[in-house]
């Protein structure tokens, strides 16, 4: 008879609050990592604590289970990401996970890699599949994913709360980061933040916010979305989502709603209605997000940047090619019939500006005008800014990307570098679920393996691998080139030149 039982191997490591027990996966010593799962960082934002700054998480007894995701900010479905991010209920929403090769082993010093995850800063998990560590394990990279609070409990401007309660919640994961990760294999002294869209975002804003300046040593953006709210346009939208949900805009009386009301309130609020609403976001930007609250953030991000703040760490950033193609990508038929010119001026653009900028892209007008303002959209939202952050940075040390593989998948997302493309490829997961729906059968691991190479150059070196944006303004790596293009492009951004 054949014994089929799975041997389990659990691993123990030490924390500030008491010791924690993860899970083997592959064997120790032999590619093998552990995971350390919904580990908080900060006691459960419930009750008193609903609405106010983070407090860090009360020591425990004995040997705690690490052994589950923890529950995430994130309730129900939201539908608004391309990567699996499953909701776990909940109170103590505050936590982190920690893969690892070496738990325990204090004397390894591995560099680490945080990830903050994405989704308009209203949406999003850390419990996503594609973020498990288990690639950078093997390259000898600590990582780690962390939660915060999001939408109107995170950003939302209250009377008499505390600002940017979400920003706080980044700042006391890193902090656990700092007191813990040696515990775990870790280097406390080379630390990487990274994130996608909201959680590039999130990292950029971090770069730029002098309070946390000795929380990490280098940066990574993906396709980079922040929000800087200015303060009348925070204080405003606070109000609204008051008023909507029936109460003054006051801890007390706002932590009386229930999460499901508040979320129903904090929809109406933001939603995006036609053609206006969506030029208005486009002109405006996100309407929840980090705001500047005089406090912890007291300028835009790219005004830090040009002032020097985070000079001493180096950036890569950069966006695909393609981010929100897919808002449009529907309507092709619809679009084809209406002329390019009134098209684009719809959405804001006019005049020589519009000229320009359908010469600068003539490669996308022959994919059609479905393509050209999916591209617009994204470059608006997206690659203008990446532009301005590397410009903004002067000498600093600076790399840029743009990804170009397009996705082979039919649907909304085809024969497009949409958002979110690039990073199972960043974490080198192509294994993983739910990838095929946005790549495409069989994505090439070629371009895993370069992308992941960058990442962990990054992290290791403070290098990705290739020259920089900074020594040479204009100078663009290009992931995915279709065969024949340069990967390195020495003028990657000159197609949203008219923009800026």
């Amino acid at each position: 008879m054949t014994d089929t039982t799975t041997t389990i191997r659990h691993a123990e490591a030490d924390t500030v609050t008491g010791r924690v027990r993860g899970l083997w996966r592959g064997e120790p010593g032999a590619g093998g990592s552990a995971a350390f799962l919904g580990i908080p960082f900060a006691k459960p934002p419930v009750g008193p604590l609903r609405f106010a700054a983070p407090e860090p998480a009360e020591p425990w007894t004995g040997v705690r289970d690490a052994l589950e995701f923890g529950p995430t900010a994130q309730r129900g479905d939201p539908g608004v990401t391309l990567i699996p991010e499953p909701s776990i209920p909940g109170e103590a929403t505050l936590n982190v996970n920690v893969f690892t090769p070496v738990p325990g082993d204090k004397a390894a010093a591995l560099p680490v890699l945080v990830w903050i995850h994405g989704g308009g800063y209203f949406a999003g998990s850390p419990a996503s599949p594609w973020y498990d560590g288990r690639s950078f394990n093997r390259d000898g990279v600590v990582t780690v994913s962390i939660s915060y609070r999001l939408g109107f409990d995170g950003f939302g401007w209250i009377e008499d709360a505390p600002s940017n309660r979400g920003v706080r919640d980044w700042l006391l994961a890193l902090q656990w980061v700092q007191d813990n990760i040696a515990n775990f294999g870790g280097d406390p002294s080379r630390v990487t933040i990274a994130g996608q869209s909201a959680g590039g975002g999130a990292v950029l804003t971090l770069l730029g916010m002098p309070a946390a300046q000795h929380l990490f040593h280098s940066v990574w953006a993906l396709s980079g979305a922040t929000a800087d709210v200015a303060t009348d346009r925070w204080e405003a939208l606070g109000r609204d989502i008051a008023r909507r949900a029936g109460v003054s805009p006051t801890r007390a009386a706002l932590s009386m709603v229930s999460e499901e009301g508040l979320i129903e309130a904090q929809k109406a609020a933001t939603a995006v209605a036609g053609p206006d609403g969506f030029t208005k976001l486009l002109d405006d930007g996100l309407q929840l997000g980090p705001s500047i609250d005089g406090d912890l953030i007291t300028r835009p991000t790219v005004t830090s940047l040009a002032a020097g703040v985070g000079a001493d760490k180096p950036l890569v950033l950069g966006a695909t090619d393609d981010e929100f193609s897919m808002v449009v990508a529907g309507r092709a038929k619809t679009l084809r019939w209406i002329p390019l010119g009134l098209l684009l001026g719809k959405s804001g653009l006019k005049g020589a500006q519009r000229k320009a900028y359908i010469a600068a892209n003539r490669d996308v007008v022959t994919r059609g005008h479905a393509a050209l303002l999916g591209r617009y959209i994204t470059d608006r939202m997206f690659k203008t800014a990446v532009v301005r952050t590397a410009r903004a940075r002067g000498a600093a040390p600076t790399w840029v990307y743009r990804y170009a593989f397009r996705s082979t998948q039919p649907g909304m997302v085809h024969d497009a570098a949409v958002h979110c493309i690039d990073v199972p490829f960043w974490f080198d997961c192509l294994d993983s679920v739910q990838i095929e729906p946005l790549t495409g059968p069989n994505p090439p691991q070629a371009l895993a393996d370069q992308t992941h190479a960058a990442a962990v150059g990054l992290v290791v070196g403070g290098d990705p691998g290739w020259p920089s944006w900074s020594a040479v303004p204009g100078t663009t790596r290009v992931f995915g080139a279709p065969a024949g293009a340069r990967d390195i492009d020495p003028d990657g951004y000159a197609s949203v030149a008219p923009l800026l």
